[in-house]
């Protein structure tokens, strides 16, 4: 690949918008350069012209089973690929695959297709790792997780997942509250996972234990876990509560209502919340009945209409959202979708910024966010029509 300047754009950077700047990427995908105004360039560059839009950050996702038809429980690389595929399209560069709970066999046949989809590369968003969501949760607050294959954990079988996984699992969701889970909690932690309370029932000195052991994040905060009561704050309470415990949320005005999710931003702070998409299979399909599920102006349900079951949300359209429901600006709240997914998924060496040194991993986007381009490791791998 070679080097290319990008140049007439207004470019995000963590602090501070650069107006009429430029960016130079160099031949393996990394930010080498950034300036502002008039440069002299080579000819041995390529030039593109941004012409006034603006450059942004990548949005990372964290929490994503699925899109535009498949699952990575499919345990393919040819699911996985067109996911990453269809996720580009909507503003996602970077992201954690997700499992569900499931029997073992079929967690570790998709952490196996993990392991050849980050070995070979995606042709959209790039795959960085994975999210082991489940089985390891409470019945009680499983939501749409299938409740027969939940079960207790043990040492034997988180070894054999962080094994077929080749260690790629980033983040792991379990209720530190039933039997085995504190313990749980220690042995991920201890191994580099980021451990995440969610699909829990735990009263608030159980969280407190959790964080003790190496707790840090709560899966889609409000949704799969103790409500917040005055007597009681559980999971809910303790999340708003707890600086140590940094916030999942789903965006969609659906999960959690938007005054809710203004008044999250509002005591966790953008560094503090976590943007995710927890899309599912049928995300950017048509309503309908598919397996498990009905869908219906954009909403998933379980068949038996008891619950929803993950969204069809995008990081863009969750960014959209967001701008909307707090009031606050695309500078302020990127860090929500890019530094903090990226620092909890234990990438923000190389990803989550534009920055010297990282991945060139960005959106081209105009005044109301819609996207023209989006590049990762910079290669274009989307462009609209």
């Amino acid at each position: 690949m070679e080097n290319k300047i990008f140049k007439n754009a207004n470019i995000y950077l963590p602090e501070k918008i650069i107006e009429d700047g430029w960016m130079l990427v160099d031949e393996h995908g990394k930010i080498k350069e950034l300036g502002e105004g008039e440069r002299e360039f080579s000819n041995k560059e390529k030039i593109v012209d941004i012409k006034g839009m603006s450059i942004i950050p990548g949005l990372i996702d964290v929490h994503i089973h699925g899109g535009n038809g498949y699952s990575f429980m499919d345990g393919s690389y040819e699911s996985l690929a067109e996911i990453s595929s269809f996720h580009a399209k909507h503003g996602t560069t970077s992201f954690l695959a997700t499992t569900s709970t499931a029997s073992k066999e079929k967690i570790i046949k998709a952490l196996n297709s993990a392991v050849e989809s980050f070995d070979k590369g995606m042709p959209g968003a790039d795959l960085v790792g994975v999210h082991l969501e489940g089985p390891f949760i409470n019945e009680k607050r499983s939501g749409a997780q299938e409740k027969s294959d939940i079960r207790l954990s043990s040492i034997n079988e988180m070894e054999e997942y962080l094994k077929a996984s080749n260690h790629l699992i980033k983040l792991v969701t379990l209720a530190p509250e039933v039997e085995n889970g504190l313990e749980a909690v220690k042995y991920f932690s201890d191994k580099g996972v980021t451990v995440s309370i969610g699909h829990s029932d735990a009263n608030f000195q159980e969280v407190l234990d959790a964080i003790k052991h190496g707790a840090t994040h709560t899966t889609h905060h409000f949704n799969g876990m103790s409500p917040l009561h005055h007597r009681e704050p559980g999971v809910a309470g303790a999340g708003l509560a707890l600086n140590e415990l940094t916030t999942e949320i789903i965006a969609d005005g659906i999960h959690v209502h938007p005054e809710m999710i203004k008044l999250l931003f509002k005591i966790k702070g953008v560094w503090n919340t976590c943007a995710i998409t927890d899309a599912v299979f049928c995300a950017g399909l048509p309503d309908g009945e598919y397996d498990r599920v009905f869908l219906t102006n954009g909403q998933v349900y379980l068949s038996d209409g008891s619950t929803l079951a993950g969204s069809t949300l995008t990081m863009i359209q969750s960014l959209k959202n967001v701008i909307s429901f707090t009031g606050y600006s695309l500078l302020d709240v990127l860090p929500s979708y890019t530094m903090v997914p990226a620092r909890q998924a234990k990438i923000d060496h190389y990803k989550g910024s534009i920055d010297i040194g990282k991945d060139a991993d960005f959106l081209i986007v105009n005044d109301d966010l819609t996207i023209l381009s989006t590049f990762v490791k910079g290669n274009e791998v989307y462009k609209k029509q």
